[in-house]
């Protein structure tokens, strides 16, 4: 016969273990547990905007921003590079004057967008900030520069821009400028100028990340053989999935990794471009939407949205997307990509319309066989190392 004590101790015995017999907590998906970075959001276009805030949720049907802070949860993007996005004008006194206004303007845009929401999201300078704030729970905020034509003829601006905290910066956009031809124009340097040559030089030297999107094949060349340290293509798809001089071929892909660079795969340019002039007139409002009011900002997006039922910006879908992707990869290998949709900016395709379709991303090439730490890479790894080896 069985003691009260023993009884007790039984009993004790029969609790703990039933305790301990709860199933697990199930695991976060894999995509929530990586650090994830997009390097180039043009979602600072929105920032000026009236009644709009970044740190309210927008819905596609009645907005055209693809990127706020809900989603990026939705989507679990940790954070990117916010771009400071100028127009190529004139190559006058003037133009610069103009231009250089306006990349202030938006540089202190994205300051005021991060301090007004301090408690989510903080300003990154190193890849240390990044994987800092991302413990810390926080997104990370960095900021580029789309296009150095704001710097006109003065290359001490670009030390300006190094402190208000651009780590990212290209040379040019969709026209050739003083520093460099565009893959999108005539051929007028050849590649760099020899002011592009100056340009590159004082990046290396300020420790800023060198970007290829937009540059020509000749200045793509140029600033791979110039530059000390590698660089990255922070938007751009590949050639071979749509011949498009935007487009990178495989063999500079395969040069680029050579050096230590990586390409961020975007969703733009796998198709021709379907800019009807119906399309053309709203881009170009949409390219000014801060400056339009409430009003006019809805009747845009509904102009725009009656026009998607019957024209579609791109031919391409998220199967082109991944097939694309995979293709990237096997040419680069997974040290030397990453991703820059290009949200905000023209980029999405049907089923990736906006950032909470990223894990999407993560569950396709898990399903191609890549690792957790391959995944790693390709969401942030390679670009902080790129961030990191500037300077050294």
């Amino acid at each position: 016969m069985k003691t009260l004590a023993t009884l007790l101790a039984a009993t004790a015995l029969a609790s703990c273990s039933s305790a301990n017999d709860k199933a697990p907590a199930p695991a976060e998906p894999l995509h929530s547990r990586l650090l994830t970075l997009d390097t180039h959001l043009d979602s600072p276009m929105n920032f000026s905007r009236a009644g709009w805030s970044f740190a309210d949720r927008h819905e596609l049907a009645t907005d055209l921003s693809q990127l706020d802070i809900p989603r990026m949860k939705d989507g679990n993007l940790d954070g990117g590079f916010f771009a400071i996005y100028t127009d190529q004008g004139p190559l006058t006194a003037k133009g610069y004057a103009d231009a250089l206004a306006h990349a202030r303007k938006r540089s202190d845009e994205i300051d005021r967008m991060i301090a007004d929401n301090s408690d989510v999201i903080g300003a990154a300078r190193t890849a240390e900030d990044a994987r800092r704030l991302n413990r810390e729970g926080k997104l990370i905020a960095f900021k580029s520069m789309e296009n150095s034509y704001p710097l006109g003829e003065d290359l001490s601006l670009l030390k300006e821009f190094y402190d208000k905290g651009v780590r990212l910066a290209g040379p040019v956009h969709g026209l050739n400028n003083q520093f460099a031809d565009s893959a999108t124009d005539t051929p007028k340097w050849n590649g760099l100028s020899p002011f592009g040559k100056q340009w590159v030089a004082e990046m290396n030297r300020l420790g800023i990340v060198i970007d290829a999107s937009h540059a020509s094949d000749a200045t793509f060349e140029q600033l791979l053989a110039l530059s000390k340290y590698p660089i990255l293509l922070s938007h751009s798809s590949l050639r071979s999935a749509h011949d498009h001089p935007r487009n990178l071929d495989e063999g500079r892909l395969k040069k680029l990794a050579e050096k230590g660079g990586a390409m961020c795969i975007s969703t733009i340019y796998m198709s021709e471009m379907n800019m009807s002039p119906a399309r053309a007139k709203l881009f170009g409002e949409y390219e000014h939407i801060g400056d339009l009011t409430e009003a006019q900002q809805a009747d845009l997006v509904r102009q725009w949205r009656e026009l998607d039922k019957s024209e579609q910006m791109w031919a391409a879908d998220f199967e082109d997307y991944m097939k694309m992707v995979l293709r990237a990869i096997e040419v680069g290998g997974v040290d030397h990509i990453c991703f820059g949709a290009d949200w905000d900016g023209g980029g999405g395709l049907k089923g990736i319309e906006d950032i909470s379709a990223l894990p999407k991303v993560t569950e396709r090439l898990k399903q191609a066989g890549y690792s957790d730490a391959d995944l790693e890479k390709m969401w942030s790894g390679n670009i902080l190392r790129v961030l990191a080896a500037q300077g050294k």
